[in-house]
């Protein structure tokens, strides 16, 4: 079945759904989600989003907290006007439905701001601990009410669809993306959806890792659809290793949010003895990647599994009234964090590399954005500072909307006939297990060797496993039908290969990226990203 649209958006969090919501103004849009719509990473975010919203904060302090955590790699005009740009963003998304925590009950009163890990002012604007929930929440409403958006459940993309330059025109022009094949996981079939912008907002890569605090939906589908295109990538050395995971056998995926350290929480060893004062001045609200090799040093120090976040000498009630999803949550697996320490781990969080996009959210393929997470802008450098996340899609997808429109619709619509989905063999595998026996190795070996500390000893063996992996995984994908578990297998081992080749290349240690043959920080060679694309190799 072949789909027509203005604009096909590819992922259905923040970036996705508030791009689209613009988008309609302009015309029809089609928004491709691989599971129901409120499935996302954005849905899981519980701290919140940064902002300044106080009269005793300063757009300078945001811009210096985020800069200095990024460890000399931000763009700093990228944070000028992210950071800047920020209220006016805050604003609209009240307006859309969005209900942030205030500090007193009524809709005039000031908001509750909270405080995470590298920030030096209360600017995290919340919904108690379910941000992400409550900003899905608006946005799908905004979203369902409208009809000139249409979305597609239970669909993934299987890759883009390219339309070389004219010939004669200029060597240096690039490609246009007109599309994406997509397969309709319930029916099993592949559909062709073709439009005139194509967004990208897929999210990050979790679940290359063992450990992952990100749902199942996280195989990086966005950069590594968007690497086989041509499409530049850029630091994906830079994992964001979330501190505090909680650790227990039945609690998948769970994160304890950084806004338990902001109210007080202190990280403490099994002994109960507080140990971040040996590494950092702010200890226990120190930047994430500080926070996250610290735990990792004492843990395989002490050979224990877990560290403990313990926030019981705050208020009971506070603690109920401020964090209920987590406190429930913890009760749940038999802990009471009003009265006992939480047992926390670290674990994959957030993908500070991605596409490389310009201003506006434009790669260098004409006509494809990439938004969010999936995205590299230069915002969070090294490593992202907390709760810049949700704010950088709010302000992408704006720009991207605002240079979208000085276009649309005066480029022309092309006749082009794209031929439907053609997949040379037609042969249903009955070998299933091979594809979850690779997931399991990929992932073991991403945590193994390319985890929060790396050696180029580790990364050697990974790069080899990864190599062995993939041209298994190439011949199995022209062998048998294409199926929703075979598309985020080649996915995720895409993106594998895309960090540990980064991670290679960056011969130092810089914020998230530690390797202990090069454990200091080299500002006169690597004071710049790694970029590379499928024709650099």
């Amino acid at each position: 079945m072949e789909i027509k649209t203005d604009f096909l958006v590819l992922g259905s969090g923040i970036a996705g759904l508030s791009f689209a919501i613009k988008a309609a103004e302009l015309g029809t849009v089609a928004i491709v989600t691989k599971k129901e719509k409120s499935e996302a990473n954005t849905n899981y975010a519980q701290g919140g989003i940064a902002a300044v919203s106080d009269s005793t904060d300063r757009f300078e302090y945001h811009i210096r907290d985020t800069i200095l955590c990024g460890a000399g790699l931000c763009r700093e005009e990228v944070v000028n006007f992210v950071v800047t740009e920020a209220p006016e963003r805050i604003k609209e998304l009240v307006e859309w439905g969005v209900e942030f925590t205030r500090s007193q009950p009524g809709a005039t009163a000031v908001y509750d701001l909270g405080r995470e890990g590298g920030h030096s002012m209360r600017r995290v604007l919340h919904a108690k601990d379910l941000t992400g929930s409550e900003i899905e929440r608006a946005l799908n409403e905004k979203t369902g009410a409208n009809p000139r958006i249409s979305v597609y459940e239970n669909h993934l993309a299987v890759d883009l669809i390219l339309m070389p330059p004219p010939e004669g025109r200029d060597a240096g022009m690039p490609d246009r993306c007109l599309g994406a094949y997509v397969l309709d996981i319930l029916r099993n079939e592949v559909h062709t959806f073709i439009a005139d912008y194509v967004i990208l907002a897929t999210g990050g890569a979790g679940k290359v890792y063992l450990i992952t605090t990100n749902p199942d939906i996280a195989t990086a589908d966005g950069v590594a659809m968007a690497y086989r295109a041509g499409a530049l990538i850029s630091n994906m050395e830079f994992i964001q290793f979330h501190p505090t995971c909680l650790y227990h056998p039945e609690a998948k995926f769970f994160l304890i949010s950084e806004a338990v350290r902001g109210e007080g929480g202190i990280l403490k060893l099994k002994s109960g003895e507080p140990f971040m004062d040996r590494y950092h001045p702010m200890k226990s609200l120190a930047p994430r990647d500080v926070v996250a090799k610290a735990i990792d040093f004492e843990l395989k120090k002490s050979g224990d599994d877990y560290v403990l976040l313990d926030i019981s000498h705050k208020d009971k009630a506070f603690l109920i009234d401020r964090f209920p999803n987590i406190y429930h949550k913890c009760l749940e697996f038999g802990i009471d964090m009003t009265s006992e320490p939480i047992p926390v781990v670290p674990a994959a969080h957030y993908l500070c590399g991605g596409v490389v996009v310009n201003h506006c959210g434009e790669t260098n393929i004409d006509r494809l954005f990439a938004l969010g997470e999936v995205s590299c802008t230069g915002l969070h450098g090294a490593n992202r500072l907390a709760s810049n996340s949700l704010l950088e899609a709010v302000v992408y997808s704006h720009r991207a909307f605002v240079k979208i429109s000085d276009l649309f619709p005066h480029r022309g619509k092309l006749s082009v006939t794209i031929p439907p989905w053609g997949q040379q063999a037609a042969n249903e595998s009955d070998e299933s297990v091979v594809v979850s026996h690779n997931w399991d190795e990929i992932r073991r070996c991403m945590w193994n060797y390319v985890g929060i500390v790396r050696s180029d000893k580790r990364l050697e063996r990974a790069q080899r496993r990864i190599d062995m992996i993939s041209r298994e995984i190439d011949e199995y994908y022209q062998q048998f039908f294409i199926t929703k578990d075979l598309i985020e297998l080649r996915n995720i081992t895409t993106a594998a290969g895309l960090i540990v080749q980064c991670a290679k290349l960056r011969k130092e240690s810089r914020g998230l990226h530690y390797n202990i043959d090069y454990p200091d920080r080299d500002d006169k060679v690597w004071r710049k990203d790694t970029v590379v694309s499928k024709n650099t190799l």
